[in-house]
């Protein structure tokens, strides 16, 4: 059951992960679309990060939820 528990953990890790790129490939894009320069790549990158955040959160919620308290 440790093992479940601590996946879940890593499971966090990798979307705040994500999620942070995310938000810079956001700005990024948004900065490229005003100075009309090309955008189309940081898009697709966007685009991207998207759908791995989604289905990292997917998976995240087949895992049971943590009920103890981690052991130091």
């Amino acid at each position: 059951m440790h093992r479940r528990e601590r996946s879940a953990e890593d499971f966090d890790i990798i979307i705040g992960f994500l999620g942070f790129w995310a938000v810079v490939l956001l700005a990024v894009t948004v900065w490229m679309e005003v100075t009309a320069q090309p955008a189309l790549g940081w898009a697709l990158g966007l685009l991207a990060m998207l759908l791995a955040l989604y289905g990292m959160t997917r998976l995240r919620r087949r895992l049971p939820r943590r009920t103890m308290t981690r052991r130091r």
